[in-house]
Parts: C-alpha cells; structure tokens; sequence
C-alpha cells in the first residue's frame, strides 16, 4: 500500500471542504479582532466569545487569570483562564468588553460588537510587567467603520460561499485598508474559493508575517499550500498554526497529509491519528489516511485493522472500494494472513 499514495482529487479543495457557514465566519472576528480557534461546535443560535491569551511573544500563556465580560459596561459574567482560554457561551446581541488579567501579565481589555450568531474567536496579547509598551510590538491597526462594514458583508459572503458578492465588498474594503491584515486574510479566503492558489499564498504570508500571531493566518496558508500540492511549503505555516494553539483536527489532517507526501512517515501517523481522534468520525478518509501512514512504517496488521474498520463503518461512502483494494493489496503482498 506504499505505493497507494493518497490521490490528488481527495485532497484539493481541503480548505473549503473544512469551511461550514458558522466555521469561515468563525475564522475572523468580524469587527477587527485577532482570530484563533476552538475546536467546540457553535452551541446556540446566539453569538458566542473564545478567547485566546498570548503572551507579547505569540505563547499562549499557562498563569493563572480571570476574564471579566461588560455587556454595554455592564457585568455580564466572568470566567477562570484555563491554558489561556475562556469562552462565554449564547449571550445577547450587543457591544461588549473583555478585561484579562493574569499573574505576572498587565491587564488588557478587547472590545466587540456581536451582531450575527456566530462564534468570536477573539486574540488577547498581554504584555509581561515590567516590560514597557514600547517593547511590545506593533499592535494590528483598527478597522474604519466603513472598512468594518465592507469586511463583515465580504464574510457574510463567504460564509454562503457566494463568491460574486464577497469580490465586490472585498473590493471596496481594499479600497479603504489595503494593507489591513483582516482584508487580506479575507482575500485569501476568497482567492482558495476561486482556486486562485498563487494570489491566495502571496497575501496570506503577507497578513502571517504583519501579525505573526494570529494562527488561522498560517493555517489559511498551509491550506492554499496542499490545495496547490505544495506540500512541503505546507508543513511549516500549518506547524506554526499547531505551536500557536490554532490547530483543530482539519489542521492535524492536512498536516499529516503533507508529512505523507514528503515521505515523513512517523510524523504523519503521529498526527493523523491525532486528526482522526479529535474529529470524532467527522472525516472518515482521515482514518485511510492512518492505514497508508501504519502501513507505510511497517505496521501492517494494524494498517489492515484501520481498514476493516473503515468498511465495517462506512461501506457505503465511495472509498470504501479503494479501502477494500489496499486490504485486498496487503494480503496479496503477503503482508497480512489471507483469509
């Protein structure tokens, strides 16, 4: 089965195979936020908040701290930073404050206005006490309020998968910030719809390298990388995603994917069934993924077991007769028992 390297066809478009309406939308905060990643399923029909807290270096921090949320400077509710993060679940439309603190960090607060159901992944950066503000860094610069709306109608756009209608918000939101990094990750997002793989690489390592800490940037990149089959230029931005806590189980596959391609086979078995564990069942191929990575480090019996399991499971999906091939191939090879 080595040599049933995965097919071309089951890899491209990756990216907006992975991309539900609530998901692309999730990609971005809409009113100029950071954006970063939950792996969790939007749980209401009303908007929710996921924060992730970087140290100025880009390091999610590991303190201890607290996350208090204003809902028109009014408390709403507040939540303990678990391994940089909080969330705040179904809330009310409105205009909101996040105010973060940890041990050992300057406060910091992040505002929004949540006006679609939506999930907000939200970037805070602290900064370490003692530090001056002018060691920091250059912080993201804020969107203009036409420029927000313009942004916010190209997302909506996307999210139907009507790229005609984001061209053209997108279009008048260049016009007003050519330069912003949240415009040209949504021209990255549209050029992968268009299958414009060049564009979409030129202008998301742009906006990875004006705001290197924001991990869906890099995960956007590696993506327009393995829809191109550059896989080897994959394997850098989507590990960069991974160190900066963005990595869901889509990155986990496309990474394992281009660790296959690139013939790291201990890595991509390591990290597809990392894929395959987090997705739960969503994406059955990534399972055949894990048998050709087992077969490929000489772990046939097992490589076999996957693939029992795949036609025990999902004998009705299209690749169930590509599976029943490569069980019947490692039998023939006599790399498992005939039966």
């Amino acid at each position: 089965m080595r040599s049933a390297k995965l097919q071309r066809d089951s890899v491209a478009p990756l990216f907006f195979r992975f991309l539900g309406a609530a998901f692309l939308l999730s990609l971005f905060s809409v009113f100029a936020q950071d954006s970063s990643s939950d792996n969790s399923a939007l749980r209401s029909d009303r908007p929710e908040i996921s924060l992730t807290v970087h140290s100025s270096t880009g390091e999610t921090i590991t303190t201890a701290g607290t996350v208090k949320l204003l809902h028109d400077g009014i408390p709403a509710g507040d939540a303990g930073l678990s391994h940089g993060r909080a969330f705040f679940g179904s809330l009310p439309f409105g205009d909101y404050t996040l105010v973060i603190e940890a041990s050992g960090y300057k406060s910091t607060q992040k505002d929004l206005s949540l006006s679609v159901a939506m999930r907000y992944e939200v970037d805070a950066n602290l900064q370490k006490e003692g530090v001056d503000d002018g060691d920091a860094g250059s912080a993201k610069p804020l969107l203009a309020p036409k420029a927000k709306d313009a942004l916010d109608k190209a997302l909506k756009a996307l999210s139907s998968n009507k790229l005609s209608d984001a061209q053209k918000h997108l279009d008048e939101a260049v016009k007003l910030a050519p330069n912003h990094p949240d415009v040209l990750y949504a021209q990255g997002v549209l050029y992968i719809g268009q299958k414009n793989w060049a564009r979409a690489q030129d202008v998301l390592e742009k906006t990875s390298q004006m705001y290197p800490t924001n991990g869906r940037a890099f995960w956007a990149l590696g993506m327009a990388f393995v829809d191109d089959g550059k896989f080897n230029s994959a394997i850098v931005p989507l590990e960069k995603s991974v160190q900066l806590n963005s990595g869901t189980w889509e990155t986990h596959w496309a990474l394992g994917k281009a660790y296959y391609y690139q013939q790291h086979y201990d890595q991509a078995l390591t990290t597809s069934q990392l894929a395959w564990t987090e997705s739960k069942g969503k994406e059955p191929q990534i399972e055949l993924l894990v048998a050709q990575a087992l077969t490929a480090v000489g772990k046939y019996e097992d490589a076999a077991q996957a693939l029992r399991d795949f036609l025990k499971n999902y004998s009705d999906r299209p690749e169930a007769a590509k599976a029943r091939r490569w069980l019947d191939g490692l039998a023939s090879n006599g790399k498992i028992p005939s039966k």
